[in-house]
This record gives C-alpha cells, structure tokens and sequence, in this order.
C-alpha cells in the first residue's frame, strides 16, 4: 500500500503553492502559517508536502475516544451535566513543556504514527450508541486534525448532536469561518497569563496575539466561549498578567464569560516544578473578579468553592459541584436564579446523567 493510500491520509485544506519556491507550499490551517519544502511536515508534525501537495496524515487516526462529562473540558455555562465523545489524533502546533498529554500532542512521525482509524460516520455513530450529547474535539490540538474534526462535526450537527473543541486559538480565521457554522461551543486555553515570553520560552510559539483574534471571530459567529489559564508556578503566575488578561475578556467578550484559572500539575519537562499553590490562585482569582469578570473558577482543586456557579447578583450557590460532577442545581427551567430571578448565561437545559461517581458525595 503506498503512503498516500491509507486510509488516515488524505489532501489537506487551506494550503497555497508558493510561486517563487518550486514545490513547497504554505500552510494557512494555523497562524504558524508554515512554508513546507518538498517531503517535509509542518511544525505539527502531521501535514506533509508530497510532490508539492499539502497532506494530512491523521484523518481519522485516533488516539483516544472518551465519554467524559462537559465540565472536563472545562465547560461550565454549556449544557451543565451532558456527555460528550471526546476524541483525538497524535501531533500539535505548540510545543508546551508541561503538556499533560505530551504522549499524544508532542508524537511525531519520526516516532511512528500511531492510533486506530476511524471514519466520521463510525465516530458519530459511537458517541450516540454511547448516548452522548455532543462530540468534543479536544485532548491534543483539534486544529491539527481540522479535515477530520470539519467533517465529523457535520454529521454530528444533522444527527442532533452539538460540537465542542478544546482549543489553543491558534486556528486562522479563514479556517474558523468555514468550521464555525457546525461548532457550538469552544473552551480556548491560555498559559501563563497569556505572556509573550512564557510562550516563547516555555511552549515554542512566537506570540499569544493570534489566540485574541480567534476569540474575537468565535464571539462575533455566536460560539459559545470559555476561558481557561493554566498558572504555572514561578514562570507563569504574574499578577500583572492575569490583571491584563481578564481585563481583556471583561472588554471584549463581557463579564459573564466564564474564566477558569487551572492548577498546574507537574508533566513532561518541567517535573521538578511544584504544583500551583491554592493559595496563588485564590489570589488571582479575586484579581479577575477586581478587573470586573462575574464567573471565575478554580480548576483541578478537587472541593475549591469556586468549583461551584454563583448568582452573579445575589451570590446564591446556584450550581454545586465535586471536580467534574454537579452534586445540586438550582436554576429555574430557563437558568434563572431562584433566590433573585438574575439570568445567567448558562446556554442549554441542565443534562442529569449517572456517571457512577455519585458514590463519593
């Protein structure tokens, strides 16, 4: 079989041949925005030139596929309680040094490809024999694998499920128009407070300015948006960041957009860094709440109060949680506060699922 016929490799989108460079061409999925020589791969990992054609070599080549609960990705204010399939490929257009999924995002075909095939009908049909509400793009960078996660997302739509993607917002705009009419809801991860040396030292990308650009496309083309910063202790937990960050966010996408701040874990390269101090984030927490946000959480702090979802007028405990798993809701039927009757900006009816974990609360 030769390489161009298996069936995880097909012609890529939104490439360009370079009229002053025989032979290679541009790639224009990522704001990298890579020139590709002959027979070689963009920064990914996964795209390749062959004989002056832009190939994908992951479509459908999948590296997990999970029934996770929405709240994982972390999605708060999206159909609170539903299910989604949640799937990915090998390869990303970042090079995080704490990457949590390292084993998949930093494989590269050097390595060997690595995965089981599947087809967008196959994966579709197993989110609903799963009773899944929505399928969720997400544990390595989606952009990546757009091809696959563009047409998936479709048969998805047409069969009653929604489309969620855990995203770095490194997607071009021209790429996100053409995907935004089939993707309901987006989580888009910063690190590090969004700082442009972090970025440059601790994850291998020029500039964080792409991702404001996304976010703002997303916001413009009714996607619902979640904002999470992962604080890495010493390197990315500057007060001054996360001050500009939120201010950002309050601007430009409003108050009620949800803003997570994560607790970061020691992974891959930087294992000798500690975990984040519970205290740290507090501190943070309370500085996005100064510069104006009505919905900021604390992630991966198993019990944290802000796990939980607060009427943003009279501070009722209007959603309880435990990590991943709603323990009580208290909105009315159209997401109302029960207390005050405050609207929140929770997108969706409430989804109550048995996870099996009901147990340790």
């Amino acid at each position: 079989m030769s390489e161009l016929s298996k069936p995880f490799v097909k012609e890529a989108l939104f490439w360009e041949k370079l009229p002053d460079k025989p032979g290679y061409v541009r790639c224009n999925l990522c704001s990298r925005r890579c020139i590709i020589a002959p027979n070689r791969f963009g920064v990914c990992g996964v795209r390749r030139n062959v004989d002056g054609k832009l190939y994908t070599y992951v479509y459908g080549l999948l590296t997990a596929a999970n029934l996770d609960p929405i709240e994982k990705k972390p999605l708060s204010h999206f159909y609170p309680g539903s299910a989604v399939f949640s799937i990915s490929t090998p390869g990303c257009n970042f090079f995080c040094k704490f990457c949590q999924n390292w084993e998949i995002s930093q494989s590269r075909l050097e390595s060997g490809l690595y995965g089981m095939h599947y087809t967008p009908e196959r994966v579709v049909e197993e989110a609903l024999r799963l009773k899944a509400d929505g399928i969720s793009y997400t544990y390595n960078e989606p952009t990546i694998f757009y091809e696959f996660m563009l047409d998936t997302a479709k048969i998805a739509k047409s069969k009653g499920l929604f489309n969620t993607m855990v995203t770095n917002g490194y997607i071009t705009p021209e790429a996100l128009e053409v995907l935004a009419p089939y993707m309901d809801a987006a989580t888009v991860d910063f690190k590090g407070g969004a700082n442009p040396e972090f970025y440059r030292k601790f994850m291998g990308v020029p500039s964080p300015d792409p991702i404001y650009e996304t976010l703002l496309l997303m916001k413009e083309k009714g996607i619902h948006v979640e904002v999470t910063n992962l604080v890495v202790p010493m390197v990315g937990d500057e007060e001054a960041d996360i001050r500009r960050l939120a201010r950002w966010i309050y601007e430009n996408l409003g108050d009620e957009t949800p803003f997570h701040l994560l607790r970061f874990y020691p992974h891959y390269k930087m294992i000798d860094y500690p975990p984040t101090e519970v205290e740290k984030l507090d501190k943070l927490a309370n500085i996005a709440r100064e510069e104006g946000l009505k919905h900021v959480y604390i992630g991966n702090v198993w019990g944290h109060p802000l796990e939980h979802t607060y009427c943003p007028n009279c501070g009722y405990k209007v959603i309880e949680r435990k990590g991943f798993f709603i323990t009580r809701w208290s909105l009315t039927e159209d997401n109302r506060c029960p207390k005050c009757g405050y609207k929140l900006n929770i997108k969706g009816t409430y989804k109550k699922r048995f996870w099996g974990y009901e147990y340790l609360f």
